[in-house]
């Protein structure tokens, strides 16, 4: 059985079950919107004029994998089901509307109300649908479905009064406008560059995830685009905002727009993508003009601070943070690769990229948005040189694991003095001779030897 059948089966199911308790179960909302658009189901959003209590007796006799509460306030009651080798989450929510309070974004539930009161509650018409698992039939009382005909996002009812009760549909609506390739509907766009500001009343960890969606979407131009034009920018990733006044070069209308061709030319991958969007943040901070020609001295540098302040801004999580930023600082040491470099120089790229050395090279490889053919391909014929020579010294070596042949406990023991900055001195020149290949990992003798003599030196010249 296919998952598409499996799916079907289990909502008729559930349809069924609520019916013989006496109650009605809806598909809602997204769910009713990719199934409509052929767009596969992540999980299952369903609505009910049964109360929590009453769902979570209902869903147990369906027979799921597990029953979760998701929030008793919310009225929201969870199971899961494996089907085949997928697991499905369904999230089954009591009719609702809500009323935002002055300065608070936290809706008071009121439950019992209608599916119409529902419905209306909703941001955009086509989020603003529901189906009948009992019967099939679509309750579309705001024109969900010719806007998703028409490949539009627009606010249900009137868009001011939407995005006064949750800012954060504005980020949203630009979400689902890249996600789904639609356009967002005239009125609703003006409503939102009217509002942009309320945006900042939002938490940083809820306009994260929103971002996170639109930098990994399949338009993540456009929505940045969008971000900008709409006023959204300003309210989210301010930072970027400079870009759009500097110059990138004489061929270049300004770094904004080549940093945006530059995320077009990476993969859908999260980290990869924000350290796209962010590797020439640091360019406004650090133009220069000498004879005529701009540059940018440091600005990998200075990205790589900024790059770290902005997603710990944004409550981004301490590992992306740290990944995204050292791509940001070291993406010209990839770009400047030359055939002579030495071994060394290519081992000590890999070893301070370590596991992100595949990203740094895509990175590397997505930064040349000339629109001349010849040097597109020189960049990729750089790149491809840089990561096969990579390869080849990865075959023989395991970078990540050369240390200095003696460690500071043999050190101490050797020269008879106590912890101190000359340990790591010495260990930092060991290492760089091993990286060099002009010593051997496992060669402590001759480590030694190295030692001593850099110890007398010193003590010479002391």
């Amino acid at each position: 059985m296919t998952a598409g059948k499996a799916l079907a089966q289990l909502l008729q199911v559930l349809g069924s079950e609520f019916a013989r308790h006496g109650h009605r179960a809806y598909l809602v909302g997204g769910s009713v919107r990719d199934e409509l658009i052929g767009r596969p189901h992540k999980d299952v959003d369903l609505t009910t004029d049964a109360t929590p209590d009453q769902t979570r007796r209902i869903l147990a006799a369906t027979g799921p994998d597990g029953l979760y509460d998701v929030g008793a306030r919310f009225g929201t009651i969870g199971a899961v089901y494996q089907l085949g080798e997928e697991r499905l989450d369904v999230e089954v929510t009591t009719f609702r509307s809500e009323a935002y309070e002055p300065g608070s974004r936290k809706p008071a539930v009121a439950f019992g109300s209608s599916l119409a009161e529902d419905l209306a509650r909703r941001d955009f018409t086509i989020n603003a649908m529901a189906r009948d698992l009992l019967t099939g039939e679509l309750v579309d009382p705001f024109g969900g479905r010719r806007d998703l005909e028409a490949r539009r996002v627009r606010a249900v009812g009137r868009a001011e009064e939407r995005f006064g009760e949750d800012p954060l549909r504005m980020l949203r609506a630009v979400r689902l406008a890249v996600e789904l390739g639609f356009e967002i509907e005239p009125a609703t766009a003006g409503a939102i560059a009217a509002q942009a500001e309320a945006l900042r009343s939002i938490s940083r960890e809820r306009v994260a995830e929103e971002l996170n969606r639109i930098v990994a979407s399949p338009n993540p131009a456009g929505g940045l685009r969008l971000l900008a034009e709409l006023g959204l920018l300003r309210w989210s990733v301010p930072e970027l905002l400079p870009l759009r006044e500097t110059a990138a070069g004489r061929r270049s209308k300004d770094v904004f727009e080549h940093t945006l061709r530059v995320v077009e030319n990476t993969s859908a991958d999260p980290i990869l993508r924000w350290a796209a969007l962010l590797h020439d943040v640091g360019k406004p901070r650090t133009v220069v003009v000498e004879d005529g020609e701009v540059h940018f001295p440091g600005h990998e540098r200075v990205g790589e601070s900024m790059a770290r302040q902005i997603l710990t801004g944004l409550r981004q999580d301490g590992e992306t943070t740290e990944r995204v930023a050292r791509l940001v600082g070291m993406h010209m040491r990839a770009n400047q690769y030359e055939p002579e470099w030495t071994d060394g120089a290519v081992r000590r790229l890999m070893r301070e990229a370590g596991d992100d050395l595949g990203r740094l090279l895509d990175l590397s490889a997505a930064d040349v948005t000339s629109y001349r053919a010849q040097k597109v391909a020189a960049a990729r014929s750089r790149v491809d040189a840089l990561r096969q020579r990579c390869a080849q010294i990865a075959a023989q070596e395991d970078i990540a694991h050369l240390k200095s042949p003696l460690d500071g406990n043999e050190l101490m023991a050797m020269f008879g003095r106590p912890p101190g900055r000359w340990i790591g001195q010495i260990k930092e020149r060991l290492l760089d001779m091993v990286l060099d290949g002009e010593l051997a990992a496992d060669d402590r003798e001759r480590a030694a030897e190295l030692a001593r003599a850099w110890i007398d030196g010193a003590e010479s010249a002391g």
